[in-house]
């Protein structure tokens, strides 16, 4: 893994793995980003219901973005085979947006997949995103073709990308 921040800390934001007691915070962002946009889905409520067991116990990782004692962002690297994880569950706290956090955030989470020997990120999104969409492709990410392309868990998802190490 990569020292925390290496370099991406942003004005007192730091970037840490996920330690007990993030849960609740955990939930409460992905929850009110998913409503802003969305609407709750039954996979969201298993997953944020319980990261330790659906994300980290399956050899995904969490990583927090925190202002002091404040979470402010998170992503979540969820283990889809050797070597591939998915980027998701990514958000940024409202009042910390436009801020660049979230593209710092998101590095971080490259970095750290990287560091875990990662040769690929899948993620999925939503066409409406066109910001998010934006972020991934200037980092790197590249559009899947539709034979590629898997259906997914969620109703709401309708792009799907990956970057390739």
């Amino acid at each position: 893994m990569v020292e925390a921040n290496s370099g991406l800390e942003s004005a007192g934001i730091e970037f840490r793995l996920f330690r007990a007691g993030d849960g609740e915070a955990f939930r409460v962002l992905n929850e009110a980003w998913i409503e802003q946009h969305f609407g709750i889905e039954e996979k969201d409520r298993i997953t944020l219901g319980d990261p330790k067991e659906k994300i980290l116990a399956k050899g995904g990782h969490i990583f927090m973005a925190v202002d002091g004692e404040t979470a402010v962002g998170c992503c979540a690297l969820i283990l889809l085979r050797p070597g591939v994880f998915e980027a998701a569950k990514m958000t940024v706290a409202e009042n910390y947006r436009g801020r660049g956090l979230g593209r710092k955030l998101l590095k971080y989470t490259i970095a750290q997949a990287k560091a875990l020997g990662a040769t690929s990120l899948y993620l999925e999104t939503n066409d409406s995103l066109l910001d998010a969409i934006h972020l991934y492709e200037a980092l790197g990410f590249q559009h899947l073709p539709p034979e590629r392309v898997k259906p997914s868990v969620y109703a709401r998802a309708n792009v799907f990308m990956e970057l390739v190490f």
